[in-house]
């Protein structure tokens, strides 16, 4: 508590909401954070912010994990040896005393991706003031493809924003466009606004996916090619050619064809409404062709614009990485300074920059941990989090956001910018100061503190995103030779859908959340066919060494449907050896397999089986539904011209029962998930887990079942052979009317509210369990043991004062947050008036990007719950038992090209 407390602080009372934003790999996500007597305790998405639009993924659901970790670097280091910023200021000022003599010669600045219009800034003031001095870019997660295709088409570097909600037909040439990224949000509310069913719908958007791995985007799609990395830019040749732009293009294998032909005659059919996305880790050619093939759509303008790029750099970041190595082994530099990023860790293998690194007389590195390549620095400096310092960041559109801390810094960190200062004889400054003299400088007006202090409540800066560039491809693009057919298998690198690049390998909760498609937790597999895994004879578990020429890495394998033939995949972000005790020594290092020529793909890649096997933990041992409803699935096609009644019916379940009824005069609280929206993206799960104070239990507890989620995705496969849809159903407890736990408790520890809330009294809970073998959905929790970290100080603050902390003994489960309907209750009954609709929102329903889950008052007639459950494809999940389930579902409703369909 606050001695002194804050005028606008009320203990116990309604928490603040602050905006800030998330620097996330391509932009910014805008955030609203919500804070208890100043501590941040949950993050949502600002509605206002073009990149979140209100909603959130997984990374920014556990930030305030990782605010908490108590693993995160507490002090200035030397050698190891903890020292005050003083003495590194002392030191640095020595080094450079001898290097601002002669412009800056000696000294090289190593950044991440600089999103940031402060930090872009100061790197010009250092250019100007230091001209001979050298800064570097290093993110393993780069756009060098992206950027040599753009280009290789235009004769400049641009920026892509697109506009899914506006696109009938989308092609993804290897694109993850709903996976991770700044721009995985948008483009996920996007895709489900085209794609959205009701029963007065005339069309729905059709999604072509053509990928090397497997991925949610793919799970999405409506029609799916699975190739082989190198294949995919023989498939982009070959379809450019056909729409009609002068490239050569190899002969495709038959299997292909029908599939390059039904998208040609799609894509012509819907010019101006259609859209092609190609992948960060595809070749500049298949970049450079989507360009071409956008423009003799008439797309542009329409489903995609192009910017000016935001981040700081004008050219590749492997090439600026190359060039730093170069450079210390030719001993120019005498001072390196890298601030953020971990090159140690996740360089290019054949830079070798972690023997080069140790050649510089004077380096430091500021970091969050104490990681791989602080290990190799004189000095290590403390970073602050972005929840806990100043700064700036721009939007996938150029929309400039400020970074707005809700906290003191937990360990006395620093930001990037404040480092930066330093180097430019300013140690002194704080981010707060350094953040307004940039927008001072830009400020064109009056009343500058109007500005700003509107600024920081809107939570970004109004009309500030950049304008459409008026391009025009080149009349003649070399595109050079077809790629020639690869020999072997070849190795597909991919960032992880939860850890990214590594940078989250610390955090408990996303190590935790099941990856979505094969529902491993703590750990990173080789992902293989199964055809491939009968050819070499492994399955899910064996050990074998992947040999990439000289480089060789040992990694289990997991067997994985729908994953191209001859290909293996590898997530990248896992075998840590330093950052924190939850990530280090989880998965395998695939770096270790990167190199500068073959970044995110290799051929000839050479797989051994070592006779050894690995256990890997999957909270999902079972994919088949076996023949039941479970996820409801249909054409859209059948959806609107229903061959039978048994397309739109539901199961005759009588109202003999033998249990209570309960009526429910004012409140009936329901929720309503629309299977055609969710794309099993788990942001819904982190939710869940931030604002509930789930805790985590650990790989060997998963293992056995234990996993202590109150949703859970559930994702099955669908038909036969090497190809099978993924369906993907989220599942909270239902809240049954007739719900069979209640009956069998013998304390009376699950009980029903009035309101129609399946509610735990966790003080009466004995743990006889009797519930949860009662419950056919399989959706309460069990502390087996005390699963909850009732000593760590730091973790103390992150948790949810509205939510109790569960002990050992006790059954939990979702709860449709109650703690939130409460609040929401207060605030109406202060003003005498009843809820409206939407007032109350769920912590999976905030977060989700597609806006797939609905809840609300079943009684309110004009509720959109209400609403919903008239639509023609909602249904009950198993409602044969006759529990009859608050929570709903409104069935998956797909748009397959029927030129592809068998008859």
């Amino acid at each position: 508590p606050f001695s002194r407390n804050p005028e606008w602080t009320l203990p116990g009372g309604k928490p603040q909401l602050f905006a800030t934003s998330m620097p996330q790999s391509g932009g910014a996500l805008g955030l609203l954070v919500e804070s208890h007597m100043g501590r941040p305790t949950k993050v949502e998405g600002n509605p206002e912010h073009p990149a979140s639009l209100g909603a959130t993924d997984t990374t920014a659901q556990a930030a305030t994990l990782s605010l908490y970790d108590p693993d995160r670097s507490h002090s200035v280091l030397k050698a190891g040896q903890i020292q005050t910023w003083e003495d590194f200021q002392e030191a640095l000022c020595s080094e450079l005393d001898g290097i601002e003599t002669v412009q800056g010669e000696g000294l090289a600045v190593l950044v991440g991706e600089v999103l940031s219009p402060t930090m872009q800034r100061m790197l010009r003031r250092l250019a100007e003031e230091m001209p001979r001095a050298k800064v570097h870019s290093w993110y393993p997660i780069h756009r060098d493809n992206a950027r040599a295709g753009a280009e290789l088409a235009f004769g400049r570097d641009v920026s892509q924003c697109h506009r899914l909600e506006k696109a009938r037909v989308v092609l993804s040439l290897d694109a993850d466009l709903l996976g991770c990224g700044a721009d995985s949000v948008r483009n996920a509310r996007g895709f489900a606004q085209a794609r959205r069913v009701r029963e007065t719908t005339e069309n729905i958007g059709r999604l072509y996916a053509v990928e090397s791995s497997v991925t949610i985007t793919g799970a999405a799609a409506d029609e799916r090619l699975a190739l082989r990395p190198s294949q995919v830019e023989g498939f982009a040749r070959a379809l450019a050619r056909t729409l009609g732009i002068e490239v050569e293009a190899p002969e495709l294998d038959e299997e292909m064809r029908p599939f390059l032909q039904a998208v040609a005659k799609d894509l012509r059919t819907h010019t101006h409404s259609s859209l092609v996305m190609a992948g960060a880790w595809q070749s500049p050619v298949v970049h450079a062709l989507t360009h071409a093939i956008n423009f003799a759509l008439g797309n542009v303008g329409d489903t995609v614009e192009y910017r000016a790029p935001i981040a700081y750099g004008n050219r590749a970041v492997t090439e600026s990485l190359t060039e730093l190595t170069a450079d210390i082994r030719a001993e120019k530099v005498r001072v390196l300074a890298i601030l953020g990023g971990n090159p140690v860790y996740d360089a290019p293998v054949d830079l070798e920059f972690r023997e080069a690194l140790l050649e510089v007389p004077f380096r430091f590195h500021l970091a969050l941990h104490e990681d791989e390549t602080s290990q190799l620095c004189h000095w290590h400096l403390p970073q602050a989090h972005f929840l806990e310092s100043w700064g700036d960041v721009s939007a996938h559109d150029g929309t400039a956001s400020f970074i707005q801390p809700l906290i003191a810094p937990l360990y006395g960190g620093r930001s990037e910018i404040e480092i930066l200062s330093a180097l430019l004889g300013e140690p002194g400054k704080k981010g707060y100061d350094l953040v307004r003299e940039t927008w001072q400088a830009r400020f064109d007006g009056e009343d500058f503190e109007a500005f700003w202090a509107n600024s920081l409540h809107e939570g970004l800066v109004a009309d500030s995103q950049r304008a459409p560039l008026e391009l025009t491809p080149r009349s003649a693009i070399a595109y050079g030779d077809p790629p020639k057919p690869s020999i072997g298998i070849e190795l597909a690198l991919r960032p992880d859908a939860n850890v990214f690049d590594g940078r989250f390998a610390n955090n408990g909760w996303l190590q935790e959340t099941p990856r979505p498609l094969t529902r491993l937790v703590w750990d990173n597999a080789a992902l293989i066919s199964p055809s491939t895994a009968k050819a070499l004879d492994v399955e899910s578990g064996d050990v074998v060494e992947l040999a990439l020429g000289s480089h060789r890495l040992e990694a289990p394998v997991w067997v994985t449907p729908n994953h191209p033939n001859e290909t293996v995949s590898l997530h990248l972000g896992y075998g840590r050896t330093k950052g924190g005790n939850l990530g280090e020594g989880v998965g395998v290092n695939a770096y270790t397999l990167r190199t500068t020529y073959g970044c995110w793909s290799g051929n000839n890649l050479t797989v051994t089986s070592t006779g050894r096997s690995y256990e890997l933990a999957t909270v999902q041992k079972h994919p088949d539904m076996e023949g039941r409803d479970i996820v409801r699935v249909q054409t859209f096609d059948r959806f609107k011209h229903p061959h039978d009644a048994g397309d739109h019916g539901h199961h005759d379940v009588s109202e003999l029962s033998m249990y209570p009824g309960h009526e429910n005069e004012g409140y009936a609280w329901g929720m309503i998930i629309d299977l055609n929206a969710c794309i099993g993206c788990n942001s819904c799960m982190v939710a869940c887990q931030s604002e509930n104070n789930v805790p985590i239990v650990g790989k060997q507890e998963v293992a056995i079942g234990r996993e202590m989620h109150w949703l859970r995705i559930d994702r099955y496969y669908e038909g036969e052979g090497e190809e099978q849809k993924t369906l993907h159903q989220p599942v909270p407890c239902m809240h049954c009317e007739e719900a069979p736990c209640e009956v069998v408790c013998p304390v009376g520890a699950t009980v029903h509210s009035d309101e129609g809330l399946n509610e735990m009294v966790y003080n009466r809970c004995v743990g006889t369990r009797y519930c949860s073998n009662n419950c056919p959905y399989k959706v309460r929790r069990f502390n087996f043991y005390h699963y909850a970290d009732y000593e760590t100080e730091s973790l103390k603050l992150g948790n949810n004062p509205d939510v109790t902390i569960r002990s050992r003994g006790v059954m939990e489960k979702c709860t449709y947050c109650v703690q939130r309907i409460n609040h929401g209750r207060i605030e109406a009954k202060k003003e005498d008036r009843t809820l409206t609709d939407g007032e109350v929102q769920t912590a999976c329903q905030s977060s989700c990007p597609t806006q797939a889950i609905s809840f609300g008052n079943l009684n309110d007639p004009q509720s959109q719950v209400t609403a919903l459950r008239k639509e023609p494809h909602h249904y009950a999940l198993l409602e044969e038992l006759g529990t009859k389930p608050r929570t709903t579902y409104l069935g998956k409703v797909t748009n397959p090209n029927p030129d592809l369909e068998p008859s």
